[in-house]
């Protein structure tokens, strides 16, 4: 009958448009899970901390290194030297840039104020993001083996590298990794980039503390809400933000 055809008509006419809203909905998604994590001023530094930053001579940091709300006698090991304008100093055997503190010259401690609160702004929002790819890959928070491609993962708990782990991708492919817990990569291994992916474009968002074992090779930008640890000879490719110290013992760190 013509009543039925045209209900039957009106109501596929809906079902599509409801499809089609679900479809723009998942691709707006997606498009949000890929976007870049803005790190603001915080990309000024390669490591920001707010209660100290420690190194076991010698170590090798390519990059400025920030430090607020603490006073530069939080920085320990770099025999650093106040500049002339008092608004920075360098550390030329361990530092190819400059440190800066909370208590030297205007206009070092508002920009460091506003370095860290962008940090901060960066840590909210790779931590808030929904609707992740994956939750909990690998084995009891293990990722170790794994090939892991562009995307949003979940972690509930704690998450170890015991083993290389392979972030595979091209350079506009992202990935952000989301840990209730503690990161730890045991010494001797690598988180190894292929495909073209870059350190730049991986966000490890971490609640717990940070700890890259000795030789070990790392890549991404780490947004800690705790301590970072580098032990001896590791090296880490991207930048460090913690809510609390970094500890480097004789370990590499580069800016992208």
């Amino acid at each position: 009958m013509p009543g039925i055809k045209r209900s039957h008509h009106i109501v596929l006419t809906l079902l599509c448009q409801a499809l089609t809203s679900k479809e723009a909905a998942a691709v707006t998604l997606s498009r949000r899970q890929n976007t870049a994590v803005n790190l603001g001023t915080f990309a000024d530094y390669v490591i920001l901390a707010q209660a100290g930053v420690s190194t076991v001579p010698t170590s090798a940091i390519t990059g400025d290194l920030g430090l607020w709300p603490a006073a530069d006698t939080y920085y320990t090991g770099f025999s650093e030297i106040l500049s002339g304008s008092g608004t920075e100093s360098t550390a030329m055997a361990q530092v190819t840039g400059v440190l800066k503190a909370a208590n030297y010259a205007t206009p070092t401690p508002s920009d460091l104020t506003i370095a860290v609160g962008d940090c901060g702004t960066a840590y909210d929002d790779a931590a808030g993001r929904t609707n992740p790819t994956d939750t909990d890959i690998g084995s009891a928070g293990s990722i170790g083996g794994l090939i892991i491609t562009t995307g949003l993962y979940k972690f509930t708990g704690s998450v170890s590298i015991p083993t290389d782990v392979y972030i595979s991708g091209s350079a506009t492919d992202r990935w952000i990794f989301q840990i209730t817990g503690t990161l730890i990569q045991t010494g001797s291994t690598q988180v190894v980039l292929s495909g073209g992916a870059l350190p730049q474009n991986i966000v490890w968002v971490v609640g717990g503390a940070v700890t890259i074992g000795g030789s070990a090779i790392f890549n991404g930008v780490v947004l800690g809400g705790t301590s970072v640890t580098l032990e001896t000879g590791s090296t880490l490719n991207g930048r460090i933000c913690a809510g609390t110290n970094v500890a480097l013992q004789s370990a590499t760190v580069t800016e992208f």
